[in-house]
Parts: C-alpha cells; sequence; structure tokens
C-alpha cells in the first residue's frame, strides 16, 4: 500500500462586508509538501452570490480568483509571488487579509492521492 502524505489546504471565502464576518466559500487552496502538489480550484455561482450579498463585480471577483490560481500554479504572467516555491506561495495565500476574498485557517489531514482528496474537500465544502 502506498504511503499517505501530509496536505494542507485552506477553504477561500467571499467576504462581501468584512465587519461582518460572514462569508461564501467558493474555492480551495490544496497543498502537499512532500510531492511538491499546489492547486487552486474555484466555483463562481452568480445566482448563489447575489442572493447571498446582492450586487458584486462578478468580473472583478473572477479576475481576483484565478489570479489565485495563477499563483497556485506558478504561472510566469502571474507577478513575483508566482515564482516563489510552492510552499512560500501556499504561505502567501493563505496569509490573513481584510479583503473580500480571504481563506480560512490552513487544516491539515493525510490522503493517498492528492487530486482526488482536492475534489472531495470541494465538493464537501464548496458544492455541497
Amino acid at each position: 500500500m502506498q504511503g499517505q502524505l501530509l496536505y494542507e489546504y485552506a477553504v477561500i471565502r467571499l467576504v462581501p462586508r468584512v465587519e461582518r464576518e460572514e462569508f461564501l466559500n467558493l474555492g480551495i487552496v490544496f497543498f502537499c509538501k512532500q510531492t511538491g502538489f499546489l492547486k487552486c480550484v474555484y466555483a463562481v455561482n452568480e445566482q448563489r452570490i447575489t442572493a447571498f450579498c446582492g450586487e458584486v463585480d462578478m468580473p472583478h471577483l473572477k479576475s481576483n480568483l484565478e489570479s489565485f490560481c495563477k499563483i497556485a500554479s506558478g504561472n510566469e504572467d502571474a507577478g513575483p509571488i508566482a515564482k516563489l516555491d510552492t510552499a512560500s506561495r501556499f504561505r502567501w495565500l493563505t496569509a490573513v487579509r481584510s479583503t473580500i476574498i480571504q481563506t480560512s485557517k490552513t487544516h491539515p489531514g493525510l490522503c493517498i492521492k492528492e487530486e482526488e482528496k482536492l475534489k472531495e474537500l470541494f465538493e464537501k465544502l464548496v458544492l455541497y
């Protein structure tokens, strides 16, 4: 049997009014140091977002979420942060922010296949 891998993840949240601390889960940032796996996935359900917080600049929101994913993947056009090693990129993406896009605190776990665990977390915590 293949050994288990230690992973960390954080939930990407929309926090439209920071002072109220209400949020809607939009995605997951998933990291496994042992394998260098770092990936971000998200879903924008415009109807749900509008019901939750009214008017949101959807193109701006999508652009910011796409930037998260570009940084996670190390995309060359995502700026200097995307050029850092995977652990540093993950720490930067999950740093505490006071903007409308925030992440939860990081959570650890064990898995055998990172992609499968990411999909499971995404379905459970974002799509449910």
